[in-house]
């Protein structure tokens, strides 16, 4: 099963294309805190960034609602897609978003 949930703030502008195909997507990060204790016990947040990429009706609300610092709650897939560049072939692994909420 392939399910990704997270609550987060975007981090980036969010960008937005045409595909070849006259599909249109938008690319933007999203950044989430997990909170953990240190060996002190002491309570910390550890950040992590994401790449998130949606399609269709997400699109128009990402161009009318979504900017840098608004919250978020996501809910997709992760999806894989290589490139080749001078060095080698690479990868990205992003989240293709399912449903999405403003928070």
């Amino acid at each position: 099963m392939n399910y990704v949930n997270l609550i987060g703030k975007i981090s980036s502008e969010p960008k937005f294309q045409v595909l070849p195909d006259g599909q249109r997507i938008v690319r933007f990060s999203l950044s989430t805190q997990e909170p953990y204790l240190d060996e002190k016990g002491e309570l910390l947040k550890r950040k992590q960034w994401h790449r998130v990429m949606a399609w269709g009706n997400w699109v128009r609300i990402m161009e009318e609602l979504g900017q840098k610092g608004i919250k978020l709650a996501i809910e997709g897939r992760l999806i894989s897609r290589y490139y080749h560049t001078s060095s080698g072939k690479r990868q990205i692994t992003e989240v293709e978003v399912n449903d999405l909420v403003i928070l």
